[in-house]
């Protein structure tokens, strides 16, 4: 489903409902999300405009290879001069044509820079290469920010379901204690002391529904969806099913596409065509010139003449900058050390990659032994609490031993939850780490 379904399914959600609210409930799955982001989202526009800007200084830099052309033209009023001997002495009048025109054309066509005009083209790509390289950087922590808050929508919306059974059974016991206190087999205080739990239930549910409300707002502001809307997670995000390669396929697979580190291998690359042309500027240029240009009144001869003077010319130009050889060697030096710096970057990088993967697999899979335990967890736990309602029923159990069993399940019910989430978070965690969420 691309953005546009999206939002059309949701604005039908809207048409079907009456128009209750801005926009209607609507199931949808993480991808959904992640395509909603990539069109939408304020965080990753700056980026996305970053890597355009980028790939103009290409075009920039490829202009370096066209001629360079100049013209001027002027139009001067020129007073009258005068003559005098070599002591200033027999000053005498020279009529000058006031009126003077000047045009000219040149032209220059780098033939030869050292290498400067071809590295900074290079460079300019490799930038390019870098900034998007960092668009993917910023869109995989978006989405794995999104992730997080819609997982966690899940979650919540799981133990709400939890707490909201909890309260119902509650519910159902209080009464039964009412109609035993009526007849007398019951006391007050064990109905106060229920009563009290499903009060602290309510208070759960509150903060519950709470969270939700928060959470939703930042997956739809984040996602840059319209505001109002609803998202209720896919419930098939559970039953995928989800790979388990060896810890050595998601190493190999976190070194070719983890965007941390080929931002870190560009950083490199980047340092080392800069030291290229920091060394281009110690070379000779080289260039074809021509030019033409017109000129009057022809002022060298005297009298002037009242005339335009006109010639043309074609040639090759070199220049070299001499004071570069040794005013450009703490720029070089400099610039030798920076592929180093690079190198340790990239090599403490790849470290960091390693160490996260490894982290992160581990969790995987004991996320994965985690949900086993909670399993069975909850079956203990509502085979004691039907143990002990039974007991309590036949007044063989205490009105605490019906607490601590219904604490017992709530707490086993969310863990549960807890543990079905966290396979899937952590299977995304080591998607993100490895570059390919």
């Amino acid at each position: 489903m691309n953005n546009l379904r999206l939002l059309t399914g949701l604005l039908t959600m809207v048409l079907s409902s009456g128009g209750v609210c801005a926009y209607g409930q609507s199931v949808v799955t993480l991808e959904d999300i992640f395509e909603a982001a990539e069109a939408n989202s304020a965080q990753l526009r700056p980026s996305i405009t970053a890597q355009t800007e980028a790939e103009r200084e290409i075009s920039v830099a490829r202009s370096g290879r066209l001629p360079d052309i100049n013209t001027s033209l002027s139009f001067s009023y020129i007073g009258d001069g005068f003559t005098t001997k070599r002591n200033f002495s027999d000053y005498q009048k020279a009529p000058i044509p006031h009126f003077g025109n000047a045009l000219s054309i040149n032209i220059s066509q780098p033939v030869y820079t050292g290498g400067a005009v071809t590295t900074t083209i290079q460079l300019a790509e490799l930038k390019s290469t870098s900034a998007r390289f960092a668009t993917d950087f910023q869109r995989d922590n978006i989405r794995f920010q999104l992730t997080g808050f819609y997982l966690d929508i899940y979650k919540y919306n799981n133990l709400r379901r939890v707490v909201e059974g909890n309260i119902a059974a509650a519910q159902k016991v209080l009464q039964q204690m009412r109609a035993r206190f009526e007849q007398g087999t019951a006391l007050r205080n064990d109905i106060t002391r229920y009563e009290l739990l499903v009060s602290n239930l309510e208070l759960q549910l509150v903060r519950i529904n709470n969270t939700i409300d928060i959470l939703n707002t930042n997956l739809v502001t984040t996602a840059g969806l319209p505001d109002g809307t609803i998202i209720v997670p896919d419930s098939t995000i559970l039953t995928r099913s989800l790979p388990n390669e060896g810890i050595a396929w998601w190493q190999n697979e976190a070194d070719a596409n983890s965007p941390s580190l080929n931002l870190a291998r560009s950083g490199v690359d980047i340092s080392r065509k800069a030291e290229s042309l920091v060394r281009s500027e110690r070379l000779p240029k080289i260039g074809l010139q021509a030019g033409w240009s017109i000129d009057g009144p022809i002022l060298v001869e005297v009298p002037p003449i009242n005339r335009n003077l006109s010639y043309w010319f074609v040639g090759v130009g070199i220049s070299y900058n001499i004071s570069s050889l040794y005013k450009n060697n703490k720029a070089l030096s400099k610039s030798r050390v920076a592929p180093q710096k690079a190198l340790e970057q990239l090599e403490a990088t790849r470290e960091e990659v390693s160490l996260a993967v490894n982290s992160d697999h581990i969790r995987y899979l004991e996320a994965y032994e985690e949900l086993k335990t909670q399993q069975k967890s909850v079956e203990l736990a509502e085979r004691n609490y039907r143990t002990i309602s039974t007991r309590y029923s036949a007044d063989m159990a205490l009105i605490t031993d019906m607490l601590d069993a219904a604490n017992s399940k709530l707490e086993a019910e969310q863990q549960l939850v807890n543990a079905r989430i966290n396979t899937i978070y952590y299977y995304y965690k080591l998607l993100f780490t490895t570059g390919k969420i």
